[in-house]
């Protein structure tokens, strides 16, 4: 092959083949590394595009200059005889750079941090008379202004921010080398070679897949972008292998566990897969502003074939539905292994499967959950609601929706792109909503420059502020065809932002790092200064205020258990000494978090009477069967009420979401909770319903004490209980989980989890 890429680009190797000089000859010692140069392309061909890690091409073992005299054996010369890595999990390779927790049998190291390696020779190694260096490449057409080719020379004293390698011990045959990657090297896949000189030019080593070596991103270095200087933080968004994502409505925040396994076995490669697959090239990988952008393309497969198809109609046929994923490990292998998009994910799954991405590379990360959050469809920075003359919403007229709650990721990395001041968290969505340069993703955007309204600056901070900060405008189309503003809401969306807090599985409030405390001056003027640089309003909302009427309305919705019956409560305050008569009108629909209804369930009108400085309430009642027919994957329900005053003519409108309590699993487990003892799972599902549950899933997974694995029960009848086992041999210590997920046709969103405490196996 090597000989092939030299007959096709033979400009590439042109000063391989020169002479030596008399002079190297004569004296090898002075025969400099930068006067050999590497296995390289350069010249002016074009070079094909060096986009696949996974693609290789062997170094040749001997690179000669000229014809070896007759009589010389090459074999006299230092040779390599063994290469030592120190790639276990207990080598303090793999414990100093944080990659202990792999589950990867090669040498896996973090840039700009030393590491040891230890080379073996025929002979005693000379530093006044022997030369060599070692060679890590990576990718097919390997180039040393590219960083695909890197040539690591031996050095008296390592240099800050260089490729460089110390010797640290010379003893027998042995050399022992304290190596030290530059913090902003390619992340990816290298393979390994040791190159002797020879006065009659190179030996190198053979391809060995055992000295492949994996570099990835540092947090823990301050040269490298993607540092973070809190130890807490980075065992959080970098090391943790379990999160927390948050879901439901506002009023009832719900949370899951999410497993992201970033050190699973196959895991890494995936993650490498995955960038071959974008055709990303090679040279751009150590760049985490790229590696995230592609990465916020790949993790949907809208349109290029990445990881996960998204699907919110819920129809998931010759596929799992979104509820049924425990985390990222199952969706990344099996993506790997097919080849092909896996099916489904909404926005918490693509997520989850992201943040396995941005960690598992070694990019601290986090998964956040927006609540009513806003899809800006027109780009003008404000929600636009179109009613029509008798109070009832527009689908023709209204494009932007309001989801209920909206996840995506951060990660951290500076941004010498932008101004100073705009590094830090930046925010990355890779659900596919809206077309970026041409592809469905979205960041990384500072969030500091959301906050601030500085929405000039890439990638995609206009449609991330407008999730956060932009009005709701209520706006009734005449059918004269005019449009009148009727009320403006500053305070809905982004009501309220969180993450999983440091160390522990509680929400932790940021809503302030994304925006300024609603009606403060700083707020309003982060508005217009994103106004300014760009988007534009189409109506003006200045001055809209809406007259107070006399009667005010609310209404409750008791706790709602999926299968029984509720009421809601209407409740009507008259402050006036005036006698009132309402025509009321309550509409209860089934719809996805998305906003978008399905279907509308409950209709009841009815009249009251309200006296003089009174109040009135209005109990309906909502049956079991009137909405379990039709319910979708995460059973909200949306009711509103709108009332007409029949004396003053004022309307009264109120809208609330409420997610239904779901079933629990519950997992139990007994024997030694300990690495290497076999411990047994034991996972309960008791159907609550009046119904049968037909097809039924039942997922459980467990990083570090389990693989994922799922089971299928045909059916479950009403108030039946289900049993599942599992023996499973725990090889991680320290706090862990389980996690368990149920769907069925007709019943969705039931999880469980267990936490446990592994020992470590006791030295003898």
């Amino acid at each position: 092959m090597w000989l092939v890429l030299l007959r096709k680009y033979p400009e590439a190797h042109r000063e391989t083949t020169r002479a030596p000089s008399q002079e190297h000859k004569q004296d090898p010692v002075k025969l400099r590394m930068s006067d050999t140069p590497a296995s390289t392309f350069g010249g002016r061909r074009a070079v094909p595009p060096n986009n696949s890690n996974a693609a290789e091409v062997d170094l040749p073992t001997e690179e000669l200059q000229g014809l070896v005299p007759r009589g010389v054996n090459l074999k006299d010369y230092l040779n390599v005889t063994a290469v030592h890595l120190f790639k276990e999990r207990w080598d303090s390779n793999k414990i100093d750079h944080h990659t202990d927790k792999y589950d990867n049998n090669k040498l896996i190291v973090r840039r700009g941090q030393t590491f040891y390696i230890q080379i073996d020779f025929n002979r005693p190694y000379d530093p006044r008379k022997d030369l060599f260096r070692v060679e890590y490449v990576i990718g097919r057409y390997p180039q040393e202004n590219k960083g695909t080719y890197i040539p690591v020379p031996v050095v008296k004293e390592l240099q800050s921010g260089k490729w460089g390698a110390k010797v640290i011990m010379n003893e027998d045959r042995s050399v022992r080398l304290s190596v030290q990657s530059s913090p902003e090297c390619i992340v990816g896949k290298f393979r390994m070679y040791v190159a002797v000189w020879t006065p009659y030019g190179i030996l190198r080593t053979r391809r060995d897949p055992e000295t492949d070596t994996y570099i990835l991103f540092n947090p823990w270095c301050e040269e490298d972008a993607v540092y973070l200087d809190d130890e807490k933080e980075r065992e959080e968004y970098v090391l943790n292998d379990i999160g927390v994502i948050f879901y439901g409505d506002f009023k009832d925040i719900k949370s899951r566990s999410w497993s992201y396994g970033q050190f699973e076995d196959g895991i890494l490669d995936t993650c490498l897969y995955v960038m071959d697959k974008a055709e990303m090239d090679l040279s751009g990988r150590g760049n985490p502003i790229k590696v995230s952008r592609v990465g916020s393309a790949m993790v949907n497969a809208k349109d290029d074939e990445g990881v996960l198809v998204g699907s919110w109609d819920n129809v998931y046929a010759y596929g799992i539905p979104p509820s049924a994923w425990t985390g990222s490990v199952d969706i990344l292998l099996e993506y790997r292994s097919s080849e092909t998009p896996v099916r489904y994910g909404q926005c918490w799954v693509f997520a989850g499967v992201f943040n396995t991405f941005l960690r598992c590379l070694g990019i601290p990360a986090r998964v956040i959950t927006n609540y009513f959050s806003a899809h800006d469809n027109d780009a003008n920075l404000q929600m636009d609601i179109f009613l029509e003359e008798d109070g009832n919403v527009s689908s023709k007229l209204t494009k932007d929706s309001v989801w209920n709650y909206h996840c995506w990721n951060e990660a951290w990395m500076t941004r010498p792109d932008l101004p100073v001041g705009f590094g830090g968290w930046q925010a990355v969505d890779s659900t596919p909503q809206e077309n970026s340069d041409g592809m469905y993703r979205c960041g990384p955007a500072s969030v500091q420059a959301v906050k601030h309204g500085h929405v000039c600056f890439q990638f995609d901070a206009p449609f991330v502020f407008a999730e956060v900060n932009s009005d709701l405008v209520y706006i009734t189309a005449k059918q004269d065809g005019t449009h009148v503003v009727e009320a403006v809401d500053a305070t809905h969306i982004g009501k309220l932002i969180v993450t999983k807090q440091i160390g522990g599985d509680g929400m932790q409030d940021i809503t302030d790092t994304y925006k300024f405390q609603e009606g403060q001056e700083e707020e309003r003027l982060a508005l217009e200064t994103a106004l300014m640089y760009g988007a534009k309003k189409t109506l003006n909302t200045e001055g809209v205020v809406k007259s107070r009427s006399d009667v005010t309305m609310n209404f409750d919705v008791e706790n709602a258990v999926l299968g029984k019956d509720f009421k809601v409560t209407i409740t009507f305050q008259n402050n006036s000494s005036n006698l009132y008569t309402i025509l009321a009108y309550l509409s209860g629909n089934i719809t996805f978090y998305t906003g978008v209804s399905k279907k509308e369930f409950k209709k009841e009108s009815f009249e009251e009477t309200l006296d003089p400085f009174s109040s009135k309430k209005k109990e309906v009642l909502v049956r079991a069967g009137e909405y379990m027919s039709h319910l979708l994957e995460q059973g909200f329900l949306h009711f509103f009420v709108t009332a007409r005053i029949n004396e003053s003519r004022d309307v009264l409108a109120k809208q609330k979401s409420i997610m239904l309590t779901i079933p629990k699993i519950t997992i139990k487990v007994r024997g030694a909770a300990m690495v290497g003892s076999d411990m047994v799972v034991t996972v309960e599902f008791t159907n609550p319903l009046k119904e049968t549950l037909q097809n039924v899933w039942i997922h459980l997974d467990g990083p570090g004490v389990m693989r994922p694995k799922r089971k299928v029960f045909r059916e479950i009848r009403p108030n039946t209980t289900v049993q599942w086992e599992e023996v499973c041999r725990p090889w991680v210590s320290g706090h862990r989980k389980l996690i368990a997920s149920m769907t069925s046709d007709s019943l969705r969103h039931v999880y469980g989890e267990l936490d446990l405490q592994i020992q470590r196996r006791p030295t003898m």
